[in-house]
């Protein structure tokens, strides 16, 4: 049960201000339709946590426990370098009022961002349908209040700051699991 509430908040906390989300937030202005926009963010959620945590356990599956836990701290820095990224401000002229290109488009900037990362790191940690489900439900919840709040959102936080701090987060969990695998620290 913890690897379902572990995921749900770190990718809902860490989705924030990312590709998706940002897409997300400057659709809902344009197009207006937000529950189409709603129903397309929780399919792409639920499609990219559930690939990142079957690749999750199947990789840990091929391994040994210490490599399992360094396959964990491994993602947490991808997921770091992930957050300290510049996202494109930009909003693309597509994805069209088409609900199908909006989901792939939302699922393909999903794919590999901290978040699904995260998914990956609980699932090669712990249980893949937890890690997974959990994780569709936070990356849900994180598009919803992105579609909800709209640009406004963008202009009240420095988005790119919470995103550093999350980044220098992740990277210490990083850095105390592989000190604890060495037993350095204990």
């Amino acid at each position: 049960m913890a690897s379902l509430l572990f995921a749900f908040v770190a990718v809902l906390v860490v989705s924030t201000g990312g590709r998706d989300w940002l897409l997300a937030s400057r659709l809902s202005q344009r197009l207006g339709n937000t529950t189409a926009l709603l129903v397309a963010g929780v399919i792409a959620s639920g499609a990219t946590a559930a690939l990142m945590a079957f690749a999750g356990s199947l990789i840990a599956a091929r391994m040994p426990g210490p490599a399992q836990t360094m396959l964990v701290a491994i993602a947490l820095v991808v997921a770091a370098l992930e957050l300290c990224w510049q996202v494109r401000k930009a909003l693309p002229e597509e994805p069209t009022r088409s609900f199908v290109p909006i989901v792939i488009v939302l699922a393909a900037r999903q794919v590999g961002d901290a978040a699904r990362f995260l998914v990956f790191a609980f699932a090669a940690g712990g249980s893949a349908v937890l890690a997974g489900f959990g994780g569709a439900l936070g990356g849900a919840a994180a598009l919803a209040i992105a579609v909800l709040s709209g640009r406004e959102i963008e202009s009240a936080v420095s988005l790119r700051a919470i995103r550093i701090a999350l980044a220098a987060l992740l990277l210490a969990v990083a850095a105390w699991m592989t000190l604890d695998i060495r037993g350095v620290i204990g």
